[in-house]
């Protein structure tokens, strides 16, 4: 398999992909869909007021912020923010005027519940 390239995606060129539902208001552009054991890749568009509920990370996720700000307990990420949150940290997620993030998973997070 050829190594994958996606030119200009930092700059914009994410506004030129086709995006399918992901989650309730958050939608996902897959650059890499792994599987329950491999990584994932992929770009992640939250509207306004978007959330995710409090999880644990059961392998490395790595976010960089394309637009606007996403927040977590821990902060608020801008645009070109590098966020890494390493196996067995806890968070939720959430976006006031909403944002695009590239995000790699190393495995699928679990899921702990209601809001925090």
């Amino acid at each position: 398999m050829p190594n994958l390239s996606f030119a200009g995606l930092a700059s914009g060129g994410w506004r030129d992909l086709t995006f399918e539902h992901f989650r309730e208001g958050i939608t996902v552009h897959w650059l890499l869909k792994g599987g329950p054991v491999e990584p994932s890749v992929a770009v992640l568009h939250y509207r306004p007021g978007a959330r995710v509920p409090h999880h644990r990370h059961m392998g490395l996720e790595t976010i960089v912020v394309l637009e606007g700000t996403q927040s977590d307990e821990n902060g608020d990420y801008p645009e070109g923010s590098v966020v890494l949150n390493p196996v067995g940290t806890e968070h939720s997620i959430w976006t006031k005027d909403g944002c695009v993030v590239l995000i790699q998973w190393d495995l699928p997070v679990l899921i702990l519940g209601g809001e925090k």
